[in-house]
């Protein structure tokens, strides 16, 4: 068995959005969507902060979809579109999305995106990895571990290879020996919404 999973370290984490941007092109996410978010905790704005002058502290929270193991998006799901497959992921088949946004509704993370209209891109072509699906108006959209490119061999995700500060570890849960299995069983770590009981397999590093 294999459980594909992220660990973000937020500790590393400077919240400069790399993440955020290099899931968007690598997956030819449309304009004004993104897969990945990076939120700063406390706070509705971008790079906000806590507590009053001058005693300030400002972290930050990357969010996507957690590919939980008690999935609600895909018990929810009335055509079988939203699915996990062989490896653990929560994926979309976009052939079989009817646009209910019902996994959307159920989704305690906020962690999916709804293309209302056909997508654009600034007029620009389509960009990223080539095998990526096309997606067209009335589907959902989210976070897929970057299906195409560990199926393929590719060693991580493109958010984990591109982040600057290294705040993020993939690998398989299955597997004792991995980083992010030792990573997990230190304890030192922080669950979403963990009385949700949706068993994310994205957490985080406190």
């Amino acid at each position: 068995m294999t459980k594909l999973a992220i660990a973000v370290k937020l500790d590393r984490c400077v919240g400069c959005h790399t993440c955020s941007l290099a899931c968007k092109m690598s997956n030819n996410v449309p304009d004004g969507m993104l897969w990945n978010r990076v939120l700063t905790e406390g706070s509705d704005v971008v790079d906000g902060a806590q507590g009053v002058y001058p005693n300030l502290t400002r972290t930050y929270l990357p969010l996507a979809c957690q590919h939980c193991e008690n999935a609600a998006c895909q018990k929810v799901c009335p055509t079988g579109a939203t699915y996990k497959d062989e490896n653990g992921r929560v994926e979309i088949n976009y052939d079989k999305c009817i646009g209910c946004r019902m996994c959307m509704a159920a989704c305690p993370y906020n962690a999916r995106v709804f293309n209302w209209n056909e997508p654009s891109r600034g007029g620009n072509p389509a960009y990223g990895d080539k095998e990526v699906p096309a997606r067209g108006k009335g589907v959902m959209e989210k976070c897929t571990l970057c299906k195409e490119r560990i199926d393929r061999g590719e060693a991580e995700p493109m958010c984990v290879e591109c982040c600057p500060a290294r705040a993020r570890v993939y690998g398989d849960l299955d597997d004792p020996e991995s980083e992010i299995s030792k990573l997990k069983a230190t304890g030192n770590v922080r669950i979403l919404l963990e009385e949700r009981g949706t068993h994310p397999q994205v957490f985080y590093v406190q």
